[in-house]
């Protein structure tokens, strides 16, 4: 069975919100288009306390974009966004939702941060979405999402871990640092991971 994956398609991260990822509505129209070639839709959405520790404004000697250490885990400071209950944690509003079969919220441990869908970043607790996937008999895990170099980064990362054959569809996606996405890009590629465009479905 394949699986399409949309990771965090929130307002926060589209232009105009908290955390703007360059063009990152542009994605919704193509993950819209593909929809209807996948077995399976499973979405995730970061889901922050307002008191989460990854937010600079809650830390009073520090500013946005900084770096600091988090419970022994290196922290990059963001601004707050995707707020549990908030306009910016919703999904994009043209985003079609109807075929979504499950939604895995993360980052909701207001003492350490989630980028991967599937784990927080110490890998302390799963999110469920291993075994939701490995329960559906799940083939191949095709991503789209935001941001490229952070939170679809670091999901394609565990579920490689966790032996599923990976492809990032490419311009349903965009990072927010596009040099570090290229480096990116290439350690994901020796790792077996198979870069598509839309187009090529």
């Amino acid at each position: 069975m394949n699986v399409l994956l949309l990771i965090d398609v929130q307002n926060d991260f589209m232009p105009g919100g908290s955390l703007a990822v360059t063009e990152g509505d542009r994605i919704v129209p193509i993950i819209n288009k593909i929809q209807d070639q996948f077995d399976w839709l499973v979405a995730s959405q970061d889901w922050h306390p307002p008191e989460h520790l990854s937010f600079a404004r809650n830390h009073l000697r520090h500013q946005a974009f900084e770096q600091i250490e988090l419970n022994g885990l290196p922290q990059t400071l963001w601004p707050a966004h995707c707020v549990q209950g908030t306009e910016g944690a919703e999904f994009h509003p043209d985003l079609a939702s109807n075929h979504i079969a499950a939604i895995f919220r993360k980052g909701m441990n207001p003492d350490i941060d989630s980028y991967s869908a599937f784990y927080d970043n110490g890998h302390i607790q799963s999110t469920g979405l291993t075994g939701y996937l490995k329960e559906i008999k799940a083939g191949t895990l095709y991503f789209t999402g935001l941001a490229a170099d952070f939170c679809v980064y670091y999901s394609i990362k565990d579920a490689l871990k966790a032996g599923f054959d990976c492809v990032l569809i490419e311009d349903a996606t965009r990072p927010i640092d596009p040099e570090n996405f290229k480096r990116q890009k290439q350690q994901l590629m020796a790792d077996g991971v198979k870069f598509i465009n839309s187009q090529d479905l």
